[in-house]
Order: structure tokens, then C-alpha cells, then sequence
């Protein structure tokens, strides 16, 4: 059967530091600093490698290197250490947090104007991003700067010229429209313009240069590179013009030049020594095939712990602002407490659990929840949940819906339900495209009015007090009190809400008070209330549908329609399970959850056909107006296949994991092929961050795989899976916190005897499509579904071929006129049952699962 069958970035900061003061900060074994100007009190450090020689760069050595790194700069005087930044994704736990509230430097999210609106316009310049299909590097296609995407094209062309090559994901208007800094850039340089989503290969190798040396990364990232590639120098926001004591981007070019010119041995070499140091802790194996016995369960048990203690109990969440919806922090706490409820520790599991619930219901009364028009926004500025980054990203979408699905499986409670309904709905209103395809993203910014030139953070979203009495009338008033709507504006929640007074005078959307007891203040039924609400929320949302719209990033990028094609098939049984009668309120369709298994159908379909070659079983990376150059990346692979085994184990079919990306010698996953030269390291990704990494999903995948399977082939998994784990060992035993659900991970495949459930009957039927809904009744990932057709010659075959036990067992329990439930472990099984009460009846029941 063939495969398919089968951050990012944290803050965004400068340092500056006074270095009359502090001489010795400025040693051999941090960054090198460019050419200081005498008009400078401070000299701005660019992220340059250190002399590295005899540093062994171990993952540990880094963490190490990155928190002494820290410690020094926390013995400076504060006001010698400027930061400023603005924080895009969640960042690693090694970078400190200073404050990521937008400042004022461009909009770094912006897309790209849509085709028709380009097409109307005459543009002064035209460069080689014109023939792109990204919509972010199309938004610089007029640019007066040259730029080039990331190709051997503009390789050669600096080899040619011999000079440096500029690789940058953003500056935008400041910088780049500007014509005296496109000459500098033209003249001196090779600029290339880079997706960090659509070339996250590219992106990893840089980035990972910088965090090696600083402990967390910035973004947008910039990074001076010589024509081999090399990393030189870099950075992350230039500001435009000197200023404060900070050199501008201009003077920085000059210092580049000037670096280059006179100090280009040094440079090289040093960038040189840097990447080989990186490749050889990089590519370090494991020292054995397998963990130490424990240390999964070690490594749970820290992780929840971790968590526990930075957990805020008055709002919700784990740490502090900004906040970000974490999905694998919820994934671990979840699967904490259902250990301990296995082992009968039911008082500490339900404080798991409350921390859980209480995170997710603040999540969803916040603005970081879009309580008009569904979904969830990127993260929180404040730590109430209130202020958002207004950016909406699919992978949150599909990761959040599944933690609420999760959190309903175990509580029965339609809050969480009618959460994931919502997120699902706004993502087939808004995010799907004409063959099924999920969309990647919808930007932070808008215009505030039709024809307006500048956009602004979240216009699309806040609202004037005037605007809702206009909108709402008679129910305005009580409208506005369940969402603390102010004639003042509502951003003073919290002092890190708006310090910029960017939103003065509007509303961001945020529940304080339940809906039930609001119903009682004003005397009403909670039904009447609830109906109330959802027609003000409607007639909101048809005003807000004429405002200019946040543009839509379409790239169809395949990990994270992978995430979103989990959620939706989970969600079509999951939410069967929602009491007859269910009533749910705009914006919520409130459809048959069946209905979701086709967008998942319909989504991987569109992968199958666009963007897989079924010849040679690969991936490319994403698709917009046709597939992208890149390849698949691991966490294409391994997130796709996460999706395809929940289409499976929901009523789809079997997928297996291929063997493209597996360190054979060492363990563990690649990021990449390996197969482009010019990405200058692979890197074993295991950090579990706004995404999980691709080798902690990759370890549940061949958790799940192994226990479908018998023989040699369910052997070969279970080594792969545990080898994989052990290249990560140290992670496990040092941060487990960094690694959430690759402790899950560890633990599932610690488990002595994972749970099969056997469905035999004629398919598709309504009594089988029962017996599904009960077999994901309830919340248990040490589960695995198996469904088999003994009248369909194909699924006979399969199972014939790659799990006798299971063939047997369809044999053996088939009857015409029902649907026979087994419920296994290493295919010992209970007595079959023929009725979805007594399957759920049989789950319930309590099976500890410590090895």
C-alpha cells in the first residue's frame, strides 16, 4: 500500500549594550561586534558566531550555553539592556519573556493584496518575487529592492559579484520602500526574500544559528550569509533610521560592508566553524536503542508537575502574559490525570483536570476567543485573556479543537463542545477552499474603512460602544454588559492590555460573568437569554462582514491541514456523543457532526491529489496556485499521519508511516530529506511548542501503528518508536516541561498493553456508525480502533496480510444483522457485545497502564 495510504520564533528583541561600562561582557566567547561608531554611547550586538572552538554543542551544552548567556546579561544594570520586540510565536523555555506587546514597528504579518487588487495597479518596480506564489513574498514583489527568493539563482548571483547575501522575513515599508536603502542593498548585497511557512528548512537552519547562541530566537529573523551560505551576522528588526543610541539599518549595512571588505577571513571562517559545530551536535545519536526504564514515567510525572506550579489560578492558563493557547500543555495535563484516575489517585487527577477546564473556559470567555465569528486568535497580550494578537493561524484551530473535544469526551459538558463547533465552523465558513483545501491563515490587520490606505491591528474585530447601541437597539444594553463593552473602550483589564493606547475607545469582546448568571440580573430564562445573544452576535457579524476584511493567507500547508483534518474526523464521532436536543447558537451551525468527516475526507483528498507523487510516496510542502518547491518536511509527514490515523480509527481508512525522514544510524527524525544542499543543517526537532514537534507525533504515530499490526512489523515500530525517544533522553530527564507530549509520547509507549477495540460489522450502516460513536465515547489515548468489513475482499486482505489475530477475529464475530464489539489487549479479548451501551460500559471500566 503506497505512503499516503500509509517557531518558531519567540521574541523579537535587539540588545544593546553600554560597553564602556562592561568591557569584560564583550569576551571571546560571546558575539562578535562590528566596527562601533564613536557617535554610538551603546554599540548594537548582532547575533555573530562566538569562537566556538572546543564547545561541544550537545543539546544540553546549549541549554547550558543559552542560560549563561542570560545570566550575564541579567548582571548589566537595566537601563544598559534595551529589548524591544513583538512576539509572533510561543517561544522555547529558555528565552526569557520582556514584554512582547506590540510596538511600533511595522506590521510584520501583513499579506498580500489580492491578485485583482495588483492587477489594477501600475508599480514604479518589479522584482523576482512577482513569480512567486506566497503571498507574503508577493507583498514585496514592488519593492525597489531586488529581491530574490531562496534559489540557486541568487546563490550564483553572489558567487558572481562576490559579495554577502541579506536573507530577511520582514522590515516591510520602513525599510525596504525606501530608495536609498534598496540602493545600498542592490549595490552591496544579495537580497532574498524567504516564507518562513513555506521554507521552514531555510528558516530552522538560521534560526537555530541564533538560538545555539542567544537560548531563543527572534523574529523576524535577518542574517547576513556569505555565497556559500554561511551565516556571517545577524539580527532580527532593523529600524530604519539611527535613533535612541541605536544604529539604524542604513549605518548597519555600512558596518556589514565594512565587515566584509576588511575582516571577510574572519568572518567566513567563524561562520564556517559555527555550522559544523551546530551539524556534529545535531546529527549526536543515542547511546542506546531504548530510555532507561522509569524515565517516561519520570518524565510525566515532572512535566505535569512543572506545569502545576506555574499554572494562574485566577485566570487561568500556565505562566504568565502574553499567553498563549498551548494545546500540548492541555494534551499532558489531560493525560496526567487520566493516570492517576487509572491508579486511583481520583483527588489529584480532578485538580489536573479543574486546572484544565478552568484554562479552557477563561480561554473561551476571552477576547482571545472571536465570540462573533468563531475561532481562536493567535495569543493574548495580557494574562486575562483579553487583548489578542489578532492573527488567526489554522494549526491553533485544529490543535484547540481537539483539546475541547477532549475536555467534552470526559465531562459530557456542551461548553466544550459547542467550543469546538465553533472553531469548526468558523474554519469551513472562512478557511476552506473550493476542493476541500484549509487555508493557512487570516492576518491581525485591516483598514478601518473602505478605501483607507493604513490598516490597523484587529480594526476587523473591536467595536465602539455607539456601534453596538446602533447595531443591537433594545438589546444593547444588556449585550454590552455580558461582553464589558465601554463608551471608553474596554482595554484596561490589565496594565500589558494596551499600554500604547492603541484602542482607545474600542471593545474587544470578553465575557466576566457566565451567561447563567447574567440571565438571572436581568430576570430572564438562561434559554431566553442564550437566544438573545446569538441574534445580537448575527447581526453583529453582518456588520462586521462589510468591513475591509484581514487578508487571507491561502497557502494550503500540508502539516497543518493535517492537524485540522484530526480535529474534524475526531470531532464527527466525539461530538455524537452531545445529548439529543442539543441547542447551539451563532455562530454555530449546530450540523450533524457527520458533516465534519467529509472537510477531513475532502482536505486529505486534496493533499492526495495536489501535493503527493504516489510514485516515489512524497510530499511537497504546500500549495498556492500549484505545489510549492519545497519538500515535505517532517512535520508534514508526521502531522498528516497523525490525521490519517484518526480518519481511520473514526471510520476512514489505514495509513502507515514511511521511512523518508528516519535516522537509521542515530534515531530520531530529520526536519528535512537532507536532499537540498542548500539547507546547511537537519535538525532533530523535538522542542513541543505553538506545534508539536514532528518526533513526538511521530513517536504517538508508531505507538498507534504498532498496536494495529502483529509480528515483525509491529516489532519494527515499536524499535523505531524507541529508539527515536532515545535520542531525546537527556530533554526528557533535564526539561521535560519543553517536551510535553513527547513525555506523553514516551508513556504510551511505556504501557504494557495498549487497548484495542474491534468493530466487526457490515459498513457503512447506522448501527455501525453507533458502534463507532461508543468506541470514542470516552477519553482514553492508550486506545487504538480497529474496524473491519468481512464482507469487503480489500479489508480482508489488508488484515490478512498485517494482523491475523484481527482477520480471525472478523471471521469469527461476523454476523449479518449486527455489529460485534471486542474490546483487546494484545489481542486478548473481551466477550463480544452488540450494543453501544455495553461497549461503553466495558471501556469505563478501569485498567491501570504504568508499566
Amino acid at each position: 500500500m503506497p505512503l499516503f495510504a500509509s517557531s518558531p520564533a519567540s521574541h523579537t528583541w535587539h540588545f544593546l549594550i553600554n560597553q564602556r561600562q562592561h568591557p569584560t561582557f564583550f569576551s571571546s566567547s560571546l558575539p562578535l561586534l562590528l566596527p562601533s561608531s564613536s557617535s554610538y554611547d551603546r554599540t548594537f550586538l548582532l547575533l555573530h558566531p562566538p569562537m566556538l572552538r572546543g564547545l561541544p554543542l550537545s543539546s544540553s551544552l546549549l541549554c547550558r550555553f543559552s542560560r549563561q548567556f542570560q545570566q550575564s546579561l541579567s548582571s548589566l544594570p537595566k537601563h544598559n539592556a534595551y529589548l524591544y520586540g513583538r512576539f509572533a510565536k510561543f517561544s522555547s523555555p529558555f528565552s526569557p519573556v520582556f514584554h512582547p506587546r506590540r510596538f511600533h514597528v511595522p506590521k510584520v504579518l501583513a499579506m498580500a493584496e489580492r491578485k485583482s487588487e495588483n492587477a489594477s495597479q501600475s508599480h514604479k518596480h518589479t522584482n523576482r518575487l512577482a513569480s512567486e506564489h506566497s503571498p507574503y513574498l508577493l507583498q514585496h514583489a514592488h519593492n525597489p529592492v531586488d529581491w530574490y527568493p531562496w534559489g540557486e539563482e541568487a546563490f550564483a548571483e553572489a558567487r558572481k559579484r562576490d559579495v554577502p547575501i541579506f536573507l530577511c522575513h520582514v522590515m516591510e515599508v520602513e525599510s525596504f520602500e525606501d530608495e536609498e536603502v534598496a540602493k545600498l542593498l542592490n549595490d552591496w548585497f544579495v537580497s532574498i526574500k524567504v516564507d518562513r511557512e513555506e521554507r521552514p528548512d531555510v528558516d530552522k537552519v538560521y534560526m537555530t544559528y541564533v538560538q545555539a547562541l542567544y537560548g531563543g530566537g527572534g523574529w523576524p529573523l535577518s542574517v547576513f550569509l556569505s555565497p556559500d551560505l554561511k551565516p556571517l551576522m545577524g539580527g532580527t528588526y532593523f529600524p530604519p533610521e539611527d535613533n535612541y543610541g541605536r544604529p539604524g539599518f542604513k549605518t548597519i549595512l555600512r558596518k556589514v560592508k565594512d565587515a566584509w571588505d576588511n575582516k571577510r577571513d574572519t568572518l567566513v571562517k567563524s561562520g564556517t566553524f559555527a555550522i559544523e559545530q551546530l551539524a556534529e551536535a545535531l546529527s549526536a545519536g543515542a547511546s542506546s536503542n531504548k530510555l532507561p526504564d522509569g524515565l517516561a514515567q519520570t518524565a510525566l510525572r515532572l512535566c505535569a508537575e512543572q506545569l502545576s506550579r506555574s499554572y494562574d489560578p485566577k485566570y487561568g492558563g500556565f505562566g504568565s502574559a502574553p499567553k498563549f493557547p498551548r494545546p500540548v500543555e492541555i494534551q499532558v495535563m489531560l493525560y496526567w490525570s487520566k493516570k492517576l484516575e487509572e491508579t486511583w489517585k481520583t483527588s489529584e487527577a480532578n485538580k489536573s483536570l479543574k486546572m484544565v477546564f478552568f484554562s479552557l473556559q477563561c480561554m473561551a470567555r476571552g477576547g482571545v476567543h472571536d465570540h462573533i465569528g468563531g475561532g481562536f486568535h493567535r495569543y493574548s497580550v495580557d494574562e486575562c485573556w483579553h487583548v489578542p494578537h489578532f492573527e488567526k493561524m489554522l494549526y491553533d484551530q485544529g490543535q484547540l479543537a481537539n483539546v475541547y473535544l477532549d475536555s467534552f469526551a470526559i465531562t459530557k459538558d456542551v461548553l466544550y463542545s459547542s467550543i469546538a463547533r465553533d472553531i469548526f465552523d468558523y474554519l469551513r465558513r472562512d478557511m476552506i477552499g473550493p476542493e476541500g483545501e484549509i487555508f493557512s491563515a487570516e492576518d491581525a490587520d485591516s483598514a478601518e474603512s473602505e478605501g483607507a490606505t493604513r490598516k490597523k491591528e484587529g480594526a476587523f474585530y473591536v467595536w465602539t460602544s455607539k456601534e453596538v447601541e446602533d447595531v443591537l437597539g433594545e438589546h444593547a444594553t444588556f449585550f454590552k454588559e455580558h461582553y464589558y463593552v465601554k463608551p471608553e473602550g474596554n482595554c484596561d483589564l490589565s496594565r500589558m492590555s494596551d499600554p500604547h493606547k492603541e484602542f482607545e475607545g474600542k471593545n474587544v469582546l470578553i465575557e466576566r460573568k457566565s451567561p447563567s448568571e447574567m440571565a438571572s440580573k436581568f430576570g430572564m430564562l438562561a434559554e431566553d437569554y442564550l437566544d438573545i445573544l446569538g441574534e445580537c452576535r448575527r447581526k453583529l457579524f453582518e456588520v462586521r462582514s462589510r468591513r475591509p476584511r484581514p487578508h487571507l493567507d491561502d497557502k494550503v500547508i500540508v502539516s497543518w491541514n493535517g492537524l485540522a483534518i484530526s480535529s474534524f474526523a475526531r470531532g464527527s464521532k466525539i461530538l455524537k456523543g452531545e445529548a439529543k436536543g442539543t441547542k447551539f447558537h451563532f455562530p454555530i451551525v449546530g450540523c450533524d457532526p457527520q458533516e465534519y468527516m467529509e472537510v477531513a475526507e475532502k482536505a486529505a483528498s486534496f493533499i492526495r491529489r495536489q501535493l503527493y507523487d504516489q510514485l516515489t510516496h512524497r510530499l511537497q510542502h504546500s500549495f498556492r496556485n500549484g505545489p510549492a518547491k519545497a519538500p515535505g518536511f517532517l512535520d508534514d509527514y508526521a502531522f498528516l499521519i497523525s490525521g490519517l490515523l484518526d480518519l481511520y480509527e473514526f471510520g476512514g481508512g489505514i495509513n502507515w508511516l514511511d521511512e523518508l525522514f528516519l535516522d537509521k544510524e542515530g534515531g530520531g527524525y530529520y526536519n528535512t530529506p537532507g536532499e537540498d544542499p542548500s539547507v546547511l543543517l537537519r535538525v532533530k526537532e523535538d522542542h513541543d511548542g505553538a506545534e508539536p514537534s514532528g518526533n513526538s507525533v511521530s513517536v504517538i504515530n508508531l505507538v498507534r501503528l504498532a498496536s494495529m499490526v502483529t509480528g515483525n512489523k509491529s516489532d519494527y515500530y515499536r524499535q523505531n518508536a524507541e529508539h527515536l525517544l532515545a535520542v531525546f533522553e537527556t530533554r526528557l530527564k533535564d526539561v521535560a516541561m519543553a517536551v510535553p507530549l513527547m513525555c506523553c509520547a514516551a508513556d504510551m509507549l511505556a504501557v504494557p498493553s495498549r487497548r484495542q477495540v474491534v468493530l466487526v460489522g457490515h459498513k457503512p450502516s447506522s448501527e455501525f456508525e453507533n458502534m463507532l460513536v461508543a468506541a470514542h465515547a470516552l477519553y482514553d489515548p492508550n486506545k487504538t480502533v480497529i474496524h473491519i468489513d468481512p464482507s469487503n475482499g480489500e479489508e480482508m486482505q489488508f488484515w490478512e496480510e498485517n494482523n491475523s489475530n484481527v482477520a480471525l477475529m472478523a471471521k469469527n464475530n461476523f454476523a449479518a444483522d449486527k455489529v460485534v464489539a471486542l474490546v483487546c489487549q494484545n489481542f486478548t479479548c473481551s466477550a463480544p457485545v452488540t450494543d453501544p451501551g455495553s461497549l461503553v460500559a466495558l471501556l469505563s471500566q478501569r485498567t491501570p497502564s504504568f508499566a
